[in-house]
């Protein structure tokens, strides 16, 4: 039998258990510096509604934590104590209650709990993206006058539209903002259900179509990021990302002047997936004004697209992409809205029916019955459309003033917001004036 030592250290194994233990070191230095390396723009975000969010999952993380570490360490404590081979452990077959202990396991979790709710409660009304911005960071309140940059975004197949109806431009898969300044998104979507994701700016929040969403956020310093859309859509769907880019106010006015000026020439659109070989063929090349015409042939599904600009675009296009009415001869659910509010068409407009369906393949019955029409339709379509220019519908804006206490998870005396008025304020002012529509949703 050979002694410990030489069991220890063989031959031809000189120093075996340091060295092991050397490479157990390297091991999880490696390994750290690995976990140093993760990407945590969740909890250290450019934007300070992002901050607060990243902040909000560190609170409740912690509190969570204030019964999870003691529950693992009871668990060691218990294993360790009441071992097989510990004779002085006190051994209690018949035991069944302790008022004392039964109250440590309900009280503690319990008041865990109404922390988290009040925590949750006061933060999901101070961060609810339809309210409008009141701070720039902890030290620095949004001042009056300042005015939000208002951007319209659209979720395409497989691509992001983003309109800036004050400058008068439009970019795909290239968002640039200014640092410092309130950002208003409206946010719709042309056919599914998608999200939309700037982790450095904001939560996400869902884009529908026929429907409008807002977030309002702000960034804090100019940084490069990227967004993209968290919700499934389809075989492009891995390729829906976009580049975020927050500069200063002068460094956006010159970006929009690169817009206008570089936005008038052709541009690649990326891939048209043919769905016989499921590969991409080149789209056509786009640029220029970005009109109905334009957005129809925008509309159609590609991926791979790269950033494209448009030097100008028409000022009512998104307007009619919420409605569902881009392509001519559609009646936009606004107007049929409108005209419900008033008990609907009646027997005059039955041949008007065409206009009403808001399936893909519908939209060109639409168009064939409004190409070539007959004199009575023409006489329906001229009254119908007076109709609806005399009571046009429009997006709600459902937005909320900020607070004028801005600390983070005080909520005392904040309204909560609403995206459709209840009561007085979407009554009709007078029977020739509908109630006001809504197309708002709070997801």
């Amino acid at each position: 039998m050979q002694p410990p030592e030489s069991r220890l250290n063989p031959p031809g194994r000189r120093f075996g258990p340091f060295r092991n233990r050397a490479m157990r070191v390297v091991g999880a230095l490696g390994l750290t510096a690995a976990l140093s390396a993760c990407n945590t723009l969740v909890l250290k975000p450019s934007g300070d509604v992002a901050q607060q969010q990243g902040d909000l999952v560190v609170v409740a993380t912690l509190l969570m934590l204030l019964i999870v570490v003691p529950v693992m360490l009871a668990v060691v404590i218990f294993a360790w104590r009441y071992r097989a081979n510990n004779k002085d452990a006190k051994y209690e077959p018949d035991w069944d209650h302790s008022t004392q202990l039964e109250l440590m396991i309900w009280a503690a979790p319990l008041l865990i709990i109404i922390c988290l709710g009040a925590v949750t409660w006061t933060s999901t009304h101070l961060l609810d993206p339809y309210r409008t911005i009141g701070r720039i960071d902890a030290q620095t309140q949004v001042s009056q006058d300042a005015k939000p940059l208002e951007v319209e975004v659209v979720a395409l197949d497989w691509k992001w539209l983003f309109i800036y109806p004050e400058q008068g431009v439009a970019t795909v898969n290239e968002l640039v903002v200014p640092s410092g300044r309130p950002l208003n998104f409206k946010i719709t979507s042309a056919n599914v259900m998608n999200s939309f994701y700037v982790p450095a700016m904001a939560g996400q929040i869902y884009a529908m179509p026929g429907m409008e969403t807002r977030l309002h956020a702000v960034m804090n310093s100019n940084v490069e990021s990227v967004g993209f859309s968290a919700n499934y859509s389809g075989a492009g769907f891995t390729h829906m990302r976009f580049k975020m880019r927050s500069v200063s106010d002068a460094d956006f006015a010159k970006w929009v002047g690169d817009v206008k000026t570089t936005g008038t020439r052709p541009q690649p659109a990326g891939d048209v997936i043919a769905a016989e070989s499921f590969t991409g063929v080149p789209a056509k090349q786009m640029g220029g004004t970005l009109d109905r015409a334009a957005y129809l042939e925008l509309e159609k599904p590609t991926q791979k697209v790269p950033a494209i600009r448009f030097a100008n675009v028409d000022p009512k296009l998104y307007d009619a992409v919420v409605n569902m009415c881009v392509q001519p001869g559609k009646m936009c659910m606004s107007e049929m809205m409108a005209l419900d509010a008033r008990g609907g068409l009646g027997k005059a407009g039955i041949r008007n029916v065409q206009m009403l369906s808001y399936d893909k393949d519908g939209r060109d019955s639409a168009v064939a019955e409004s190409a070539n029409p007959s004199d009575a339709v023409k006489r329906e379509l001229a009254w119908v459309r007076a109709l609806c220019e005399q009571m046009p519908g429009q997006v709600r804006d459902g937005s909320v003033k900020a607070p004028s206490d801005l600390r983070s998870l005080n909520g005392a005396g904040i309204p909560a917001p609403q995206s459709i008025g209840f009561g007085g304020e979407d009554a009709p002012a007078s029977p020739a004036k509908p109630a006001h529509i809504s197309l708002n949703s709070r997801n």
